[in-house]
């Protein structure tokens, strides 16, 4: 489920009235009534009582991932999700040096919605195939064993239940990518080069 970016929604613009949002409006206007007005560059990572760094523009979610995917592409735009895990270097390394990146932060930003889960969290997650499960327990089923884990699905939900979990994504980055391989991950997706081949056939053919 898609949130509003919040510097991109002046103050003036803030709906006085909250009668007629739905669940989704409602999520998208409380956050960007709390961070309305703020510069760009105050957009930075905070670091959440969970111990993760969070990004102002990662995806505010209520945690089903079909409609978060379904959300995704109704903007034209990936759905991924990131793993983290408190106290991980790798994932402090991917918030202040990768999503640092000005370039890289706004590709991912104008072409990606992000969901960031906790390796062991406790929040409970609905998956494609609508079984609720925790943070913890989808890590499991998928397979996540390392901090920072991209993972990255289809433009669409359909079929995905009848799959095999470890079958649903379409290309995962297990552990710490340096820039430029983390910025061309995202554009292997992006571009749909899985469907022609690996990423290391994508990294060799762009340099």
């Amino acid at each position: 489920m898609k949130m509003s970016n919040a510097q991109d929604l002046p103050t003036h613009e803030i709906p006085t009235s909250l009668s007629g949002l739905t669940r989704r409006g409602l999520l998208a206007f409380a956050a960007s009534a709390a961070l309305a007005g703020r510069r760009a560059a105050a957009a930075e990572p905070t670091v959440g009582e969970d111990g993760l760094y969070h990004e102002p523009w990662f995806l505010q979610s209520f945690l089903d991932l079909r409609e978060d995917l379904e959300s995704a592409a109704a903007g034209g735009k990936r759905l991924a999700i990131m793993w983290e895990l408190r106290g991980c270097p790798y994932c402090r390394e991917t918030h202040l040096v990768n999503f640092a990146d000005a370039g890289i932060a706004s590709y991912i930003r104008d072409n990606f919605e992000v969901l960031q889960l906790n390796l062991i969290g406790s929040r409970k997650v609905t998956d494609f195939d609508r079984q609720e499960l925790s943070e913890k327990e989808l890590a499991q089923k998928y397979g996540i064993r390392f901090t920072p884990t991209f993972q990255f699905f289809p433009m669409s939900p359909d079929g995905l239940d009848a799959k095999d979990a470890m079958a649903r994504e379409v290309a995962r980055a297990p552990g710490y990518l340096k820039p430029q391989h983390f910025l061309a991950m995202f554009r292997f997706v992006r571009e749909r080069a899985y469907e022609r081949g690996s990423f290391r056939d994508f990294l060799a053919a762009n340099g």
